[in-house]
């Protein structure tokens, strides 16, 4: 069966139940292949989730002029990261693509044109955690790009579109960190979170909680807290993705709710 017959097979398709949406902190790509309290809730989320039919990952590590979505068949791990230990470089995470839901969410998305990608594959912001979340590497995956040169209601806005692939069997996961500050990390072992990035995760959680997204969206509106919780914005847009998808019946819940080297909030978010 060619792409354009999966992909009217896929539009045909009756919908399943609703998948969760998931907002994921990242972190250090070592949390990929390390037995930390991170990668334990991954592998624990994977394990309690219904399987996903495919993986759609807006991650922090493909921004582009545009937005655009992978159509690769086999998509590549990508070790988009320098410094690390070699055995981090050996690391292959050999899950299939998805270009039939890629071509859907073309087709879903009406407000802005949406390129077809062939030469991306899976950055570390996305097979870091899958491979914790579904170590078999047996369920189709591919991302969706950040558009950069747009603002957070352009990002809102386009999650909202894609509201609809939750009930095609896709698991949508955003991947980012809700505080993420790499000029302020602190490598002491037994770091303490910075007062201000404490400040900014818990004003995050509460208005996640609160569901006052607007204020998420707006959040360059906090001045200097916002500049240092986020010199460079590109880990937060995720998490407006992941509020975007929101449905107003989901249920919450927090997980991984602590800071790596004082700068870095691992919080991940679980709507379901």
């Amino acid at each position: 069966m060619n792409i354009n017959n999966l992909h009217q097979e896929l539009i045909s398709k009756p919908n399943s139940e609703k998948m969760p949406v998931l907002f994921i902190g990242h972190g250090s790509p070592m949390n990929a292949i390390e037995k930390n309290k991170y990668s334990d809730e991954w592998k624990n989320i994977g394990n309690k989730l219904a399987p996903p039919t495919a993986i759609l990952c807006i991650s922090a590590h493909w921004l582009t002029n545009g937005t655009a979505v992978c159509m690769a068949s086999k998509p590549e791990t990508i070790h988009d990261f320098g410094g690390f230990p070699e055995i981090l470089f050996q690391q292959q995470y050999p899950a299939p693509g998805a270009p039939n839901f890629a071509k859907q969410t073309i087709d879903t998305v009406h407000t802005t044109n949406i390129k077809e990608d062939f030469e991306w594959g899976l950055d570390h912001g996305a097979w870091s955690v899958l491979m914790n979340m579904f170590p078999k590497a047996n369920v189709p995956v591919y991302q969706m790009s950040i558009d950069y040169t747009k603002d957070m209601t352009y990002h809102f806005n386009l999650a909202k579109e894609l509201q609809v692939l939750r009930n095609k069997g896709v698991l949508i996961i955003g991947s980012g960190n809700v505080v993420h500050n790499l000029r302020q990390l602190n490598w002491n072992a037994n770091a303490k979170p910075f007062d201000w990035a404490l400040e900014f995760d818990e004003l995050v959680k509460n208005n996640i909680i609160n569901d006052t997204s607007t204020n998420l969206v707006n959040y360059e509106k906090l001045g200097a807290l916002a500049k240092i919780a986020h010199p460079s914005n590109e880990h937060y847009i995720p998490l407006i993705y992941t509020l975007g998808l929101r449905d107003k019946h989901d249920s919450l819940s927090f997980f991984n709710d602590s800071f790596d080297l004082g700068s870095i909030s691992m919080r991940s978010v679980l709507f379901s």
